[in-house]
């Protein structure tokens, strides 16, 4: 049995930004399902620690004048949660990283500087717990210090980091080394300095014994210079310490047969209950009731990333299709006036909701037809496989986890019944419109569209073979952690 502490900035059911929070909360639950000791350590944002203290067991641990750990239990299991609490960092409302102006909090340097330092506390069991992690498993910039500073510690646990998105790499100017007090070794070229900038980033690529990505193509994608985000030296520099793991899906929250986020279950012995959650879905967001028109549907964060651009140059086209588009989502405030354009326009077939709904997120998923998602880049995704899990062909663009998890339909995938879903190549309005048009010919086809719908329904995005692949990994820290040939990396050059 291992003794795991997952460090993360969100987790769902406690707060959620994207797809960070969801693996923040499958992952260490099923890692504990296979029989390991995990213990979850995340950020006490005001909101959720309000909310605990009213409803919830807790109880609270004092570790300073204006520190305390509210200690609860992860819901469905025994994982025990760690939520870090200060009245200057974290006693506010909202985001957790940006200000209700959509710029990033002025202190996030503080604010994540201060978190890394007690997630390196609570590792070496210096915080009167008396319980001592094996394995620290960071995810993403916000903890990525927690790997640099525990090479300072002997004796210190075996560190794995997990970069969900390269492009988020918690930048800040040289003044934040100084003020987080960080040993002056670490401003290098070859430590966390980048380009004259603190990269929190850094630490956790340069510093932990493994680095993970989401997803097998997102992993090789980022030791490039298109999708390395200038980090492509470093990551290559460390290839062989780098693994590929697909995310799971959370298949008892994201299960048609039995959500109860959504009015009429089904499954793919029976679909029956799709078309009555699509009519509700278009009931709700004053669609035309149309059951023969194809619903398109996108749910994420309305930036570049997602390809957002390229739907809405796609945009005069598809209103000539057939079709009816709902699109979920915040982010960018001119795709969404784009957006709300277009509605407004075309009221009775396009809808578009500008703040995240979970509930309705399970709605579209359940009723629309087809799943869109043209990202310039996606490390993994998750809508792309709750997609076909809900019977929801997803038409994605060949990169990262979308390709690792998305079967193209050709005729010769049709014929084998291996097909889930439609690829396009380039991040253009052409490219993904054929893509659109091929998804709408064969949904015109109700035997072909039901055997693509039945065959993604199938496809096992559970978390228990990725859970296992974390265990190989670990396993792997620990060797590296342990080998007297270890040299914790010290790269003589980076790009």
């Amino acid at each position: 049995m291992k003794r795991i502490l997952f460090v993360s900035s969100e987790v769902y059911p406690y707060i959620k930004t994207g797809g960070l929070a969801d693996v923040s909360g499958s992952l260490p639950a099923a890692l504990q399902g296979l029989g390991h000791d995990v213990h979850i350590l995340m950020p006490g944002y005001k909101d959720i620690v309000d909310q605990i203290r009213a409803s919830a067991r807790h109880r609270s641990i004092r570790i300073g004048a204006s520190v305390e750990i509210v200690e609860t239990e992860y819901p469905g299991t025994q994982i025990t949660v760690w939520l870090v609490t200060h009245g200057q960092y974290f006693d506010r409302h909202g985001n957790p990283y940006m200000n209700p102006e959509g710029m990033p909090w002025f202190d996030n340097a503080d604010r994540f500087g201060f978190f890394c330092r007690i997630a390196v506390e609570l590792g070496m069991n210096r915080l009167g717990f008396k319980w001592r992690p094996d394995i620290i498993h960071c995810n993403d910039w916000q903890t990525g210090l927690v790997p640099a500073l525990l090479e300072e510690e002997p004796l210190r646990p075996a560190t794995v980091f997990t970069v969900h998105n390269l492009a988020y790499q918690g930048l800040f100017p040289p003044e934040a080394f100084q003020r987080l007090n960080l040993p002056a070794r670490l401003w290098s070229m070859h430590a966390l300095e980048f380009h004259g900038q603190l990269s929190f980033i850094k630490g956790g690529l340069v510093y932990a014994d493994r680095i993970t990505t989401v997803s097998p193509r997102y992993a090789q994608e980022i030791q490039g210079n298109e999708h390395g985000c200038g980090l492509s030296g470093v990551l290559t520099a460390r290839a062989g310490r780098l693994n590929g793991i697909l995310n799971g899906i959370d298949e008892h929250d994201w299960d048609p047969a039995t959500d109860s986020r959504i009015p009429h279950h089904y499954s793919a012995d029976d679909l029956s209950g799709k078309a009555l959650n699509k009519q509700i879905l278009q009931q709700r967001l004053n669609l035309a009731e149309e059951p023969g028109r194809a619903l398109l549907a996108l749910v994420g964060r309305l930036v570049l990333q997602k390809g957002i651009d390229v739907l809405i140059n796609a945009l005069p086209e598809l209103m000539k299709l057939p079709i009816q588009l709902v699109v979920l989502g915040s982010g960018d405030k001119s795709f969404g006036m784009a957006l709300e354009g277009w509605s407004r326009l075309n009221p009775e077939q396009i809808a578009v909701q500008l703040d995240y709904d979970e509930d309705l997120s399970h709605l579209i998923e359940a009723g629309a037809d087809i799943f869109l998602m043209p990202s310039r880049f996606e490390p993994c995704g998750l809508n792309q496989m709750y997609s076909q899990h809900y019977g929801t062909p997803p038409i994605v663009r060949n990169v990262g986890g979308l390709a690792d998890t998305v079967t193209d339909t050709t005729p010769e995938t049709l014929r084998t019944k291996q097909a889930t879903g439609f690829i396009f190549e380039e991040a253009n309005a052409n490219d993904f419109l054929r893509a659109v048009k091929y998804a709408i010919e064969l949904y015109a086809q109700p035997e072909l569209w039901l055997s693509l719908q039945k065959t993604g329904m199938t496809r096992d995005f559970s978390w228990h073979n990725n859970a296992v692949a974390y265990l190989n990994v670990y396993d792997l820290a620990l060797q590296d952690h342990a080998s007297p040939l270890n040299t914790s990396p010290r790269l003589a050059e980076f790009s």
